[in-house]
């Protein structure tokens, strides 16, 4: 599949927001602990990669109803979904000058009743986008950072009617920034968050 920028202009992969909000404090240290321990960037995104895929509980699997959408939020209170683990790893990646994108999936739900829009990033290295799933792993799933193949962890199933959507995110999609932000607590996001873009 070829990933498609939303915008040319690479230096809207770099850029903080309210959400990818990486000149707060919070960002700026633990991307400043990471870069410490690490020589090269390749190195930097993998360490990040798996600080928030393994430190931060997807809170689906950990049952916590908060609901966390900016990326410091993610960081300082341990906590969020597929979309905040994203903007979290996407601001980690920035602060350090890695160009990173959102993008997403369809898929079916957990109970097999539906479908929703799942949230990944892309880092940009040797002139290519690779994507990454940073939303945690358990049994049965197996994400891995890799810029030689994807490890993600969900490959779509057409027959299913799942997909990948090909375009590459500057900021976060308004339709699943909009559920994230108006969410009161997990139960109800999970009624609100998009079947599809």
């Amino acid at each position: 599949m070829e990933l498609i920028q939303q915008t040319p202009d690479l230096s809207a992969y770099l850029a903080a927001d309210e959400v990818i909000d990486h000149h707060h404090p919070v960002v700026r240290s633990t991307a400043a602990r990471l870069a410490s321990r690490v020589m090269d960037s390749y190195t930097y995104a993998q360490t990040a990669y798996e600080f928030v895929r393994d430190s931060i509980p997807h809170s689906g699997d950990s049952g916590d109803p908060r609901v966390t959408w900016r990326a410091s939020d993610v960081l300082e209170q341990r906590t969020g979904i597929c979309h905040a683990k994203a903007h979290a790893l996407a601001a980690l990646l920035r602060a350090e000058d890695i160009p990173t994108a959102l993008c997403c999936q369809r898929l079916r739900c957990d109970d097999g009743d539906g479908h929703i829009v799942h949230g990944l990033v892309a880092v940009r290295f040797g002139g290519a986008w690779h994507r990454q799933d940073p939303r945690g792993n358990k049994p049965g799933v197996d994400a891995r950072f890799s810029l030689d193949g994807e490890r993600l962890a969900w490959v779509p199933e057409k027959e299913c009617n799942e997909a990948d959507y090909p375009v590459l995110y500057a900021v976060p999609h308004p339709v699943v920034l909009n559920a994230l932000q108006a969410a009161p607590d997990r139960e109800a996001l999970w009624k609100t968050l998009p079947t599809a873009l």
